[in-house]
């Protein structure tokens, strides 16, 4: 009962010694002293991927399984993770509620926002190995280095055309659906 109230309180009185971020439970201060130390005792069985909570290791169990416990009511796409699912509903809501101070464009997970932030900064930390065109972020690395590879990934399965980008596949499929999603007005 004494644990339970100190949600209600906010006491906290278990501190970290490296830190100074302090906790409500011994047991979830000795979790977070691991980020310290390095120690992660949960080991997955199939990759031996290591990790500092049990609950991490369960939610990562879910990649081999390919377990999606969570799903959405409005769509039925479903998620191996509750937040995920919780970040995609803001999606059907119309809620964004990470807002950027400088062009106040608005997303709905935190990790959005802190990679448009990176256009701001002018950083472009993800740099191409091969001729030094530099990203702001890795999924726009990953793309380009197909110019260099050759890949194409996306292959329209009525003509066989192969695209870099799964929006051109997109793109390219209204050819052969005749959908004109464009009225002149």
């Amino acid at each position: 009962m004494k644990i339970h109230q100190r949600i209600h309180s906010g006491e906290r009185p278990y501190s970290c010694n490296v830190c100074k971020k302090s906790f409500g439970k011994w047991g979830t201060l000795q979790v977070h002293q691991r980020s310290h130390s390095g120690e992660r005792p949960y080991s997955c069985d199939v990759c031996n991927k290591l990790f500092i909570q049990v609950s991490h290791l369960k939610t990562h169990q879910r990649i081999h399984s390919g377990e999606h416990p969570y799903s959405c009511d409005v769509c039925k796409k479903s998620f191996s993770e509750r937040g995920t699912l919780k970040v995609h509903q803001r999606a059907h809501s119309g809620k964004h509620p990470y807002l950027c101070d400088i062009c106040h464009k608005s997303f709905t997970a935190k990790e959005g926002l802190k990679r448009h932030l990176q256009i701001h900064s002018g950083e472009r930390r993800y740099v191409s190995d091969v001729c030094n065109k530099s990203f702001h972020q890795q999924h726009n690395l990953k793309i380009h280095q197909r110019i260099h590879s050759g890949e194409h990934p996306y292959s329209c399965d009525v003509c066989h055309k192969s695209f870099t980008m799964k929006a051109s596949l997109k793109l390219h499929l209204r050819i052969h659906s005749g959908e004109c999603p464009y009225v002149c007005v």
